[in-house]
């Protein structure tokens, strides 16, 4: 009797979102973007940490990272490229896509990859929306707008309902928004009655039960037959970084639960999933975008 043939595991995109604990959108009213510089940084040791947990894991994954941070940090971009992962962009300077308009989207992106090309010395194809910025009124100018200025995909649409950013009407894989533009991959989400429940890490990952967490993305790849999309910031897994205290409550709250475990959570969730880069499990979708622009 032959041998029953195992079956690979699916493999989710691990994603990290380069930025430090002074320029979130929740502390956007509190902290003037000219104030920053003169701000204590703590994205580098935080994005190290983040590398050393990968590199234990076998892991590797793609870092949306600003461009602000790639200026000022050039040594760090080329560590995170020498440990085989995929450099991405996260904009320039953490601005809402849907505030800007798309002049200056358009001025942010090619600052932002021509920042990060320089330091880390490979091509940047991959995008994500500060705050998931990219809503249904901006999608169709966005994609067109990333596509001519050399992207290939962008992961920028979280299919759900919150008060700060969300499309719960998008599809919940891979789609393109316009023809001429970028496939986008959203983030990840549980389907339960009519409504789309986020599965995507960041916030979610920290307010919710490890457990239930570890429930929904195994369903998206098990029951869906899904591949998954994470994220997280360096500045969760830093409990002891400076405290905002003139932010709003819910401001606070928001940023600061759950950071204490969040590393321990992280790794668990490295050894109970396969991981890969954004380009790398989403190839297919990714390649078929760039043949079809290449053919044009």
């Amino acid at each position: 009797m032959a041998a029953p043939v195992s079956k690979a595991p699916v493999v989710n995109a691990m994603s990290v979102d380069v930025e430090d604990w002074f320029q979130v959108q929740a502390f956007a009213g509190t902290i003037a973007r000219d104030a920053w510089d003169a701000l204590p940084r703590r994205v580098e040791a935080n994005t190290d940490r983040i590398l050393a947990l990968f590199d234990e894991a076998g892991v590797r994954a793609t870092f949306f990272t600003l461009g602000w941070v790639a200026e000022r940090h050039p040594a760090l971009i080329r560590r995170i490229v020498a440990g085989g992962h995929e450099l991405a962009s996260h904009g320039h300077l953490h601005e809402l896509v849907h505030a800007i308009g798309p002049e200056r989207f358009r001025a942010d992106l090619t600052r932002a990859k021509a920042a990060l090309e320089d330091a880390g010395g490979v091509p940047v194809i991959g995008y994500r929306a500060p705050t998931f910025s990219i809503g249904p009124a901006s999608a169709p100018w966005a994609h067109a707008i990333l596509a001519e200025t050399g992207h290939a995909y962008s992961s920028s649409i979280f299919p759900v309902k919150h008060d700060l950013y969300g499309a719960p009407d998008a599809p919940r894989g891979p789609w393109r928004p316009d023809a001429s533009g970028v496939i986008e991959l959203p983030m990840t989400t549980v389907r339960v009655g009519a409504r789309n429940l986020p599965c995507s890490g960041g916030g979610w990952f920290r307010l919710f039960p490890y457990a239930l967490f570890r429930r929904g993305l195994s369903r998206v790849n098990a029951v869906e037959h899904r591949r998954g999309i994470f994220y997280f910031h360096p500045w969760e897994i830093d409990p002891d970084q400076p405290r905002v205290h003139e932010a709003p409550r819910l401001s606070r709250f928001r940023h600061y639960t759950g950071m204490a475990s969040m590393a321990a959570r992280v790794t668990r969730l490295l050894r109970d999933f396969a991981w890969g880069r954004m380009d790398a499990v989403f190839a297919p979708e990714i390649l078929g975008k760039i043949g079809a622009a290449a053919q044009r």
